[in-house]
């Protein structure tokens, strides 16, 4: 059975990526890509769809959870400790970054005494539909099934037994055993053989050099540090591409249908962690997210989608894997994502703000960029008035959203300021009526005066907590008492018992807004924007307590999901979430620049 979501840790090589549950289970990882077919898929059904559990021997026991675990310094190299009867052991868990077929190196390392320790490596292709002929090829096991082959090597003696290849063995104290597990294309020959110990070091010094190009230094370094390193993690290097987690189908609720595969490249998502590293010191990320962005929508930025695959596919068809149960039995399983062709006027915006900040922080100049940023601004200019799924993704019938209308308006001002700056051309002066245009119609159709709150669409009384990011995004000053009713409002309206913000109001067993029964958690991002908020009209000692409070949140290595179930007092959604780790960078430095912090 699946841990809980806050019991994994994540490791990666930014091509792909590996949970690693508290017990030495590996229950997910996809090769060679993030959004390839998963090799151990157990994490959304059973051991049956493919798993790797190294820890001490059982027996017939469920297997020991570690009694520590940590990351190694400022990395993504796993140490899990426990300690037995017979002595202590510590399992080093990572992926190298990449240089030649992918690999997981697991190593055991006697800490004191004597531990019996086992091996259990249950190999499934296709998400666990498919068994792989397993075979040795002289020392080597290997695994193949179709274009796949997975290749396992160890010192240790191996042996089969139920579909399953197992090692037992003893680890003193001061003994060090390892196991590399690579993939390769099954037509091509072997893989090289690992070199375990010199990968971990090359991966320590990897991680050590990268994290010395940080900026920030403030109060909270530990948490933005850690940040950070699970976005460089969700980057896909040879492209610059950056999902928006590295799960599919882990459920915004126990039980529900809300599961959606997150293993692409949204433009808002991608948008909003270039700001982020941006501002805290990593400019070539950035650079290569801009190339991303300009390679995906070349020749046709009319036709705009709001994500991408992580080398800029586009078609991304959405279907299910009903041989899979799903997490803690929350079905359908989904892969790819029907939403990829949705009309979302807000990511015009986001992606508009990013190109302006990376050429207000002096990325070196593309003129295409500009280019792009023209052409997206005459694509709005035909289509702002006309209703659009959302920054949400609802399946529902479309609406007039305010978030929408507000960054089209954010895309409008950026490039005015673009133009005004000398660095392109374009009718200004059509462009500045279009912005006053959109300004009114939000201030007049978006905005319940009665109760002074902006709401969720033009003409409805819901709220929704995009609308924190008004003042955020300059669209209206934080005094206009038009944000404060909405700040009070959404507080009021849309927190949870402890304190946190949903996205908006869900309809239970009914089909609400979105299309979707079922409720959800509180969304973690949504609950950083409030933060940032108080913070922004002057509740810097409120917006402390609360961000510390979502700190709180993190599993003991740092990481957050999409979301927080307020019953159930667990993270849920997919793991870990960009859209979770990127506002807890900004806040944070939000707060550092107010000097809103404890301690």
């Amino acid at each position: 059975m699946a841990g809980r979501i806050e019991d994994y840790a994540l490791i990666g090589d930014m091509q792909t990526a590996a949970l690693v549950c508290r017990d030495g289970t590996v229950d997910w990882l996809c090769l060679p890509r993030f959004d390839s077919h998963a090799v151990f898929a157990a994490l959304l059904g059973t051991e049956e769809h493919g798993f790797w559990r190294l820890g001490p021997a059982h027996g017939d026991a469920a297997p020991p959870r570690s009694d520590r675990r940590t990351y190694r310094g400022d990395s993504l190299i796993l140490e899990s400790e426990w300690d037995t009867p017979d002595g202590t052991v510590r399992v080093t868990d990572f992926m190298p970054p990449r240089d030649g077929a992918p690999q997981l190196i697991r190593i055991v390392e006697g800490v004191s005494g004597h531990v019996p320790m086992r091996s259990a490596l249950r190999m499934r292709f296709s998400y666990g539909r498919i068994v792989p002929w397993v075979h040795k090829v002289e020392n080597r096991t290997v695994a193949v099934a179709g274009p796949d082959s997975v290749w396992l090597d160890t010192d240790v003696e191996t042996f089969g037994e139920d579909l399953t290849t197992y090692a037992d063995f003893t680890v003193s104290a001061g003994e060090r055993v390892a196991f590399t597990l690579s993939w390769q294309p099954s037509h091509r020959e072997a893989p090289a053989v690992g070199e375990p110990e010199a990968a971990l070091e090359a991966t320590a010094d990897f991680w050590r050099e990268w994290v010395e190009h940080c900026t920030y230094h403030g109060p909270y370094r530990e948490a933005v540090v850690r940040s950070l390193i699970t976005l460089k993690a969700l980057t896909y290097a040879p492209t610059g591409g950056i999902v928006a987690a590295p799960t599919t189908s882990l459920p915004e609720e126990i039980g529900g249908v809300r599961n959606w595969d997150y293993r692409f490249t949204w433009l808002r998502d991608a948008a909003i962690t270039l700001s982020s590293l941006l501002r805290t010191g990593y400019r070539e990320e950035a650079r290569a997210w801009r190339e991303w962005l300009l390679r995906a929508v070349a020749g046709d930025p009319e036709n705009l989608q709001i994500m991408y695959g992580i080398a800029g596919e586009r078609e991304l068809g959405e279907s299910e894997l009903d041989w899979l149960p799903g997490y803690e039995n929350s079905g359908p399983v989904r892969v790819g994502n029907g939403a990829a062709h949705q009309l979302q006027l807000d990511v015009y915006g986001e992606v508009t703000e990013a190109l302006h900040l990376a050429h207000m922080t002096g990325l070196a100049r593309n003129d295409y960029a500009s280019l792009l940023q023209l052409r997206l601004i005459g694509y709005l200019e035909k289509h702002w008035t006309e209703p659009d799924e959302g920054i949400w993704e609802v399946r529902g019938p479309r609406r007039h959203f305010v978030h929408s209308k507000v960054m089209a308006w954010v895309a409008v001002d950026r490039t005015i300021k673009l133009i005004e700056s000398g660095d392109a051309e374009g009718p200004l002066e059509r462009w500045r009526q279009m912005r006053d245009d959109i300004h009114r119609d939000v201030c007049e159709k978006g905005y319940d005066k009665e109760r002074n709150t902006f709401t969720q669409s033009y003409g409805s009384r819901e709220l929704d907590a995009s609308l924190l990011l008004i003042p955020q995004m300059g669209f209206l000053p934080p005094d206009d008492k038009r944000v404060i009713g909405t700040i009070e409002a959404i507080q009021r309206e849309l927190s949870t018992s402890d304190g946190f913000i949903l996205r908006y109001p869900t309809a239970g067993d009914d089909a609400g807004v979105d299309g979707l029964a079922g409720d959800e958690g509180a969304f973690l991002a949504c609950s950083f924007w409030l933060a940032d908020d108080l913070a922004m009209i002057g509740r810097v000692d409120e917006a402390r307590k609360l961000f510390e409070k979502l700190l709180a949140l993190r599993n003991d290595l740092g990481l957050l999901a999409e979301e927080w179930d307020p019953h159930l007092k667990r993270q849920v959604g997919n793991f870990p979430q960009a859209f979770s780790h990127v506002p807890l960078i900004d806040t944070a430095l939000r707060l550092t620049a107010s000097g809103a912090y404890g301690g």
